[in-house]
C-alpha cells in the first residue's frame, strides 16, 4: 500500500506542496486511492506543462498558456517580465514571455486574472529536452545495467523530469494529465505529469537512456536541464506523426496503411464486440463447470463497450495527438527519438513506409514546437534475439530489423547532408542483450549526449558522426568502399566483421574486409589507408553489392578510429527487398511472403551458410596439404 497517500484536488498547473511530499512504494496501489488532476480545471489555471519546479528554456522566448472566465484579463509575471492578455470565449489565453539567460536561481512564476492567483515555486531557467518512441526509451534507470549505480548518485537539484501520461484519440488534446497511470506490464501505478527535481527516488523511474543523456548534459554545461519524456511502449511510427500530415504522403504504403486503419474505423461495432465477448464468458462459464472450476475474483460477464480500433495507441496520428499535441508551443531545447521495433512486423513494405514518414515525423515535431531547425538526436532500432556470427550469417539476414535501421539512418543521411546542422544520429546495434529490452542503455544515452555536446554546447574533441560512406566500386573481384573518414575494427585484437557482399544472384556472404594497402614504409611493412576497405569473399567472385550489420542482432564492429565508440551505421548499396533476397521466386515474388515461403526462403539462407562452412573447410584442407 502506498506510505504516505494524500488526496490531492487542485487546480490544473498548480502545484501543492503535499503533491510532490507524496512517495509510493514499489507494489500494486489500488486505482481507487488515486485522485486525478484534469488537463484542464476550473476557474483560472495554466496548462500542467507549467508547475512548480519546471524548467522554462534559455534564450528562447518562452509562451505561457491556460483557461480563464472568457474576457478576463490574465497577468503573467516572471522574473522581471510582467505580460498580460485577455481570455478569449473558448476560455483560452497565452502569453510569450521575453528570452532569458540560463538561471539556477530558484524563481517564482505568479499568473492572476481578477481576485485569483496562481504561484508556481522553484522554476530554474536552462535546456528542456523532450524524449520520444517506445519502451526501450521509456525504459527505466532502475531495470538497466548498472542502473542502481546511477540511481544512488541521482542527486541534481537542478535536473528536473516530466513524464507525460499515455493518452489516446485522434483528436489533439489541449493539455495533459497529472495522475498515477497503471501499468500492466510492470504491475504497479507510476505517477505521472508531475514536474520533480532529480533525487535517486524520482530518477530510478526515468528512461534510462534520457537520464544519462540530461545528465551528461547538465554535468558539462552546469545550466539546468529539463527532461520530458514523452516515450509509450510498443508504438509505431505513424502513430507519433500528425495524422494530417499523414494523409499528404501520396505514397502507394502510406495510403495503403491509412486506408486500412479508416476501414477498421469504420467498421467496428461496440454492440456486436460486447456480444461476442459475452457468448466468449458464457461458453468459458460452461467449460469450468464441466471440469469443475471455479472462477476467478475478475471473471464477471462484460457489460461496457469498448472503443476499438479508433482509440487504438497505433492508430496513426494517436500518439502525436495525445502526448505531442499538449506540448505544442512549449519552447524547447532539442528532442532525442528512439523507436522501431513495432515497425518491423510488415517486412520491406513496414521500412519503405517507415523511410517514406519518418522525415515528416521529425519536421512535424520542429513545427510542434516551433523551431524549424530544432536539434533532433535518433537513436537507431536495439537488438533483440540470437546474435549473428560468421556461421549463421546468410541466415541471420532474413529479419526487418536492418531495413529499419537503414530507413533511420538513410534519414539523418538525407538531412544531414542537405545542411541540417541540427539532425544527429547514434547506432546501437553493438549494445546487444538478447532480450529485445537490451539493458545496455546508460552506453545509448551516453552517444546520443556526445552528439548533443559536440554540436548544442560546442565542446570540442568530442566525435559523434559515423562515418559515411562517399563510394564504392567493384575492383577485380572486391568492393572498395572510401569513406570521409578513417574507420577500423573495434581494438581487440580482431579483422573488421561485418561486411557481407552478393554477386547479381543476390547470395549475400559474409567478407574479408581490410584497410586498402597504398604501398610500403621504409622497412617494408604495407602501409594503408584506413578511409577506404576492400571487400573480398572466394565464395562471390564477381561481387556487385555490399551490405554491412544486416542482422536484428549484427555481427559488426567497425567504428570511427581513435579511441571512440561510434560505429559504422547499418547500410548496404542495393535495393533488393527482403523478399527477394536471395531471389528465389523470381518475377513473382509477393511483396510479403507466406509463411511456407519464408521456411523456404530460411532453408536457402541455410544451405547458403552451410556451403560456405563446407568451402572454407576444403580450402583449409588444401591449404594444409600445400605446405607439407
Amino acid at each position: 500500500m502506498a506510505k504516505n497517500l494524500l488526496k490531492v484536488v487542485c487546480l490544473a498547473g498548480l502545484s501543492f506542496a503535499p503533491m510532490s511530499q507524496v512517495t509510493f512504494a514499489q507494489e500494486k496501489m489500488p486505482r481507487e486511492d488515486v485522485v486525478d488532476v484534469p488537463a484542464i480545471g476550473e476557474g483560472l489555471c495554466v496548462s500542467n506543462v507549467f508547475q512548480t519546479n519546471m524548467v522554462l528554456q534559455r534564450e528562447k522566448r518562452v509562451p505561457v498558456w491556460g483557461w480563464a472566465k472568457p474576457g478576463a484579463k490574465v497577468v503573467v509575471s516572471f522574473a522581471d517580465a510582467t505580460v498580460e492578455t485577455t481570455a478569449a470565449e473558448d476560455r483560452t489565453w497565452k502569453v510569450v514571455l521575453p528570452s532569458m539567460a540560463a538561471s539556477a536561481s530558484p524563481r517564482a512564476l505568479t499568473v492572476t486574472s481578477g481576485d485569483a492567483r496562481l504561484t508556481l515555486d522553484n522554476i530554474l531557467v536552462g535546456d528542456v529536452w523532450v524524449l520520444g518512441g517506445q519502451s526501450n526509451m521509456e525504459f527505466p534507470l532502475s531495470r538497466v545495467e548498472n542502473g542502481e549505480l546511477e540511481i544512488v548518485s541521482a542527486n541534481f537539484a537542478n535536473m528536473r523530469i516530466l513524464t507525460v501520461p499515455a493518452a489516446d484519440g485522434a483528436d489533439e488534446k489541449p493539455g495533459i494529465q497529472r495522475l498515477h497511470e497503471w501499468s500492466g506490464w510492470f504491475g504497479r501505478h507510476y505517477r505521472k505529469g508531475d514536474w520533480d527535481v532529480c533525487t535517486p527516488e524520482i530518477a530510478r523511474e526515468l528512461s534510462a537512456i534520457g537520464y544519462v543523456f540530461a545528465r551528461r548534459l547538465h554535468m558539462t554545461s552546469q545550466v539546468p536541464i529539463g527532461v520530458i519524456d514523452a516515450s509509450r511502449g510498443g508504438t509505431t511510427v505513424e502513430t507519433w506523426t500528425p495524422d494530417s500530415v499523414l494523409r499528404k504522403i501520396d505514397t502507394p504504403e502510406v495510403t495503403a496503411l491509412l486506408t486500412e486503419w479508416d476501414q477498421k474505423v469504420d467498421a467496428w461495432d461496440p454492440q456486436a464486440d460486447l456480444a461476442q465477448r459475452v457468448e466468449n464468458f458464457k461458453r468459458k462459464v460452461e467449460r469450468f463447470e464441466k471440469e469443475g472450476r471455479k472462477l476467478g475474483p475478475n471473471d464477471v460477464e462484460p457489460t461496457d463497450l469498448r472503443p476499438g480500433p479508433a482509440m487504438d495507441q497505433n492508430r496513426p496520428g494517436n500518439c502525436y495527438a495525445s502526448m505531442i499535441a499538449p506540448l505544442r508551443g512549449m519552447a524547447v531545447k532539442g528532442a532525442i527519438f528512439h523507436q522501431g521495433y513495432n515497425n518491423c512486423f510488415n517486412g520491406s513494405t513496414g521500412a519503405v513506409m517507415y523511410r517514406q514518414v519518418f522525415p515528416q515525423m521529425i519536421a512535424a515535431w520542429r513545427d510542434a514546437f516551433g523551431d524549424p531547425e530544432l536539434p533532433f538526436g535518433i537513436l537507431s532500432l536495439c537488438t533483440e534475439g540470437q546474435k549473428q556470427t560468421l556461421e549463421n550469417y546468410s541466415e541471420m539476414m532474413a529479419n526487418p530489423g536492418p531495413y529499419i535501421r537503414e530507413a533511420q539512418y538513410q534519414t539523418f543521411l538525407e538531412l544531414y547532408q542537405n545542411g541540417d546542422k541540427n539532425i544527429g544520429f547514434a547506432s546501437c546495434y553493438d549494445l546487444r542483450r538478447r532480450w529485445y529490452h537490451p539493458q545496455l542503455k546508460l552506453p545509448a544515452g551516453e552517444r546520443l549526449a556526445r552528439w548533443a555536446l559536440a554540436t548544442q554546447y560546442g565542446v570540442g574533441n568530442l566525435k559523434w558522426k559515423p562515418p559515411i560512406l562517399l563510394s564504392s566500386e567493384v575492383v577485380d573481384s572486391s568492393l572498395v568502399l572510401t569513406l570521409d573518414e578513417a574507420a577500423a575494427a573495434v581494438d581487440d585484437g580482431g579483422p573488421i566483421v561485418g561486411f557481407a557482399i552478393a554477386g547479381e544472384d543476390r547470395n549475400f556472404h559474409p567478407a574479408t574486409a581490410e584497410h586498402f594497402v597504398t604501398g610500403k614504409d621504409d622497412r617494408g611493412r604495407p602501409k594503408t589507408d584506413n578511409r577506404r576497405l576492400v571487400l573480398s569473399s572466394p565464395m562471390v567472385p564477381q561481387p556487385v553489392h555490399f551490405r554491412y550489420a544486416w542482422g536484428r542482432s549484427p555481427l559488426g564492429n567497425l567504428q570511427v578510429s581513435r579511441n571512440t565508440d561510434v560505429p559504422f551505421a547499418t547500410q548496404r548499396s542495393d535495393d533488393w527487398p527482403l523478399e527477394a533476397t536471395p531471389l528465389l521466386f523470381g518475377e513473382e515474388t509477393p511483396a510479403k511472403l507466406d509463411g511456407r515461403q519464408k521456411r523456404q526462403q530460411q532453408e536457402a539462407l541455410r544451405q547458403l551458410d552451410e556451403d560456405r562452412r563446407k568451402g572454407d573447410a576444403q580450402r583449409l584442407l588444401q591449404a594444409a596439404s600445400a605446405g607439407r
